[in-house]
Formats: C-alpha cells, sequence, structure tokens
C-alpha cells in the first residue's frame, strides 16, 4: 500500500517514525458525464478568467479570497514554515477510555507503519501499552492544509488511526426528537425485545453491497446488448396503524425469514398480553355471563316463591275443608235429639 504522508509519532520523548497509509477504499461505481446525443465525454476545463485561457496543473496555485474578493496568493512554502509541532509528527496528547469517543466525532481511517527497522521497537512498545491499558491514544497532526484531531487503536498488530472531528465541528441533535409526549409501555416493549432477539446478530464480513452489484448487472447487460434485468417493485408500506400489531408481523416475518417455524397466534399475543390462570374464565366471559346468571337465579327464585305460595294455599284450603266437614257432622248429630225431645214435651 502507498503511503500518503510521512512523519513520526511523538510518544512523551519517544519518536517513531512511521508512514500514513489508507486503511479503507471505496468500491463504488463511478460514472462519466457524456453528451447524450452522440455519447462524447463531457470535461471539466481549467480556464484562467483574466486570461481567458485554459492553464496546466503546473500553474495552478493556492489562494485565499478575502472578504472584499481580493485573492491573497498562499504558497506551500508559506505553508510549510508554520509554527506547528503537528507539522510533521502526530502528537500524541492524552490517553482515554475508547467509550469516551463519540462515533459522530469518526472520519477517515488510516494504518501507521512503522517506517524502517528503527521504530520497531517504539512502534511495538506503543502498540502493547495500548493493548495493556485497554485506552486510545488521542492525538493532534497535519495533514492536507489544516490541523486534525486523530485517535489511535490497536487493530490486529498494527496500529490504526482515526480521524476525528473538533467538538465544535459536530452539530447538538436540537430539535429533533419528538416534541409529542409519547407513552411506550412494557409490552410494546417487550415485542420489541422479542424482534430484536429474532434479528439476532450477523457477521459483517457477510454484508456486501446490493446496489453496486445491481450497477454492474445493468453495465454488463447494457455491453452485451441485453435488456437490463429489472429490480421487482417493493411492497408499499402503509401507515402503522397498530404499533402492537406490526411488531408482532415484523417478529413473524423475522422467524420465517431464517427457515424457523413461524410463532403460533396465542405465542405473539401472550407478549402483548399476560395469561390468564388455566381452569379460570376470562374476565370477560365472566362480566358476560353475570347478567345472565342473575336473571337465572332470579327466575328461580320467583318460581320457587310460586311454587311455595300455591303449596301454601293448598294446604289452607285442605285445612279449611276439614273444617267444614267436621261442622256439618256435628250439626247432623245434634239435630236428631233435639226434635225427638220436642217429641216428648208435646205427649
Amino acid at each position: 500500500m502507498r503511503s500518503i504522508w510521512n512523519g513520526a509519532i511523538s510518544f512523551g520523548l519517544v519518536s517513531i517514525p512511521i508512514k500514513l497509509v489508507n486503511a479503507t477504499e471505496s468500491h463504488s461505481i463511478s460514472f462519466r458525464q457524456i453528451h447524450t446525443e452522440d455519447g462524447g465525454r463531457i470535461r471539466y476545463r481549467k480556464v484562467c478568467e483574466l486570461e481567458d485561457r485554459e492553464v496546466s496543473t503546473a500553474e495552478i496555485g493556492k489562494g485565499y479570497e478575502d472578504a472584499d474578493g481580493t485573492i491573497i496568493p498562499i504558497t506551500d512554502e508559506d505553508l510549510s514554515h508554520l509554527p506547528l509541532p503537528t507539522a510533521k509528527t502526530i502528537e500524541i496528547v492524552a490517553f482515554v477510555p475508547a467509550d469516551r469517543i463519540d462515533p459522530l466525532q469518526m472520519d477517515a481511517a488510516y494504518y501507521l507503519q512503522a517506517g524502517g527497522a528503527p521504530a520497531a521497537k517504539p512502534y511495538t512498545l506503543l502498540r502493547e501499552a495500548l493493548k495493556r491499558s485497554h485506552k486510545v491514544a488521542i492525538a493532534k497532526y497535519a495533514l492536507r492544509g489544516r490541523e486534525r484531531l486523530g485517535m489511535l487503536r490497536v487493530v490486529g498488530d498494527a496500529i490504526a488511526m482515526h480521524g476525528l472531528l473538533w467538538p465544535d465541528e459536530v452539530r447538538a441533535p436540537e430539535g429533533l426528537a419528538p416534541d409529542t409526549d409519547v407513552t411506550v409501555r412494557d409490552k410494546e416493549l417487550d415485542l420489541a425485545d422479542a424482534l430484536m432477539d429474532t434479528l439476532g446478530e450477523v457477521d459483517l464480513d457477510d454484508l456486501h453491497d446490493e446496489y453496486r452489484e445491481a450497477v454492474e448487472e445493468v453495465v454488463a447487460a447494457k455491453a452485451a446488448g441485453e435488456t437490463p434485468p429489472e429490480t421487482p417493485s417493493a411492497p408499499s408500506g402503509g401507515k402503522v396503524l397498530d404499533l402492537m400489531a406490526a411488531l408482532e408481523n415484523s417478529v413473524r416475518a423475522a422467524k420465517e425469514s431464517r427457515g424457523e417455524a413461524p410463532p403460533a397466534e396465542t405465542g405473539l399475543r401472550s407478549l402483548s398480553r399476560p395469561k390468564e390462570p388455566a381452569g379460570k374464565k376470562s374476565t370477560s366471559a365472566t362480566k358476560r355471563a353475570e347478567p345472565a346468571a342473575r336473571k337465572s337465579t332470579a327466575r328461580t327464585a320467583k318460581t320457587a316463591k310460586s311454587a311455595q305460595s300455591a303449596k301454601k294455599a293448598a294446604s289452607a284450603t285442605k285445612s279449611t275443608a276439614k273444617k267444614t266437614a267436621a261442622k256439618k257432622t256435628a250439626t247432623a248429630r245434634k239435630t236428631p235429639a233435639k226434635k225427638t225431645a220436642a217429641r216428648k214435651r208435646t205427649a
């Protein structure tokens, strides 16, 4: 790999000669601008405004535009004499825990290569010190005409440096969060946890740029005079009216995509609704049964009361009949005696 910067790491009084190498590379497909009528290339030419002619790269320098539009020429020699210790040095200023670095500050990544045999020992010393401390080094360095902030950490057997944005270059996320009061229920969090568990982890080495591959297929088809493949249209997503249902469907889809058996409906619902004890009716069923039970009880009580009243009436009627019969018998017995007595008094 070709180095893009040569200098040294300043580690206290220890100086480590290093070469800066790009740690990443772009695989994106680039396109040329063309004239659509005849396919001719569209090129940009560098033209001097004063002379109205195209100039070569050797004739081009740097200049700073003042507030009034005046251009102040700045040469590479002017910049090489800047009173900065970081002009050719990566100066370590502190060692901090890795979690102190906000990922928002991360910028370009580089590898630091030891610059020859004399650098092997101090390079290894710094690498092992970083390993044992479980910390990262914060450093300043100058690159491409400006001073920058960097973070040194161990990657394998090498030391990597991540360019960092200065803290004042990171915007605060003000006004971005929802300004309405939203309550997230535990049941919704349970389903979200279930979805996260279902999706699980992924090996980052298995991920690839599908868009680039699709573009390459289009280019290959066009070059061969074939019709480019058509991408199936993605299903349109409607409004999510029921968050719980959307979460349940997401868990089901994630399981099916992994070849797992789709969960039973009751299994998903159990996350959103607590189970009821076995052998007992649900509360809603009980509530529905209560009015019917009360009506049935009322009817039963009414029937029993009517039967009891009828029984009492029958008993009273029977008792009255007995009394009437007894009175008639007594009267019948007394009447002949009175008549006999009357006959005797007449004689």
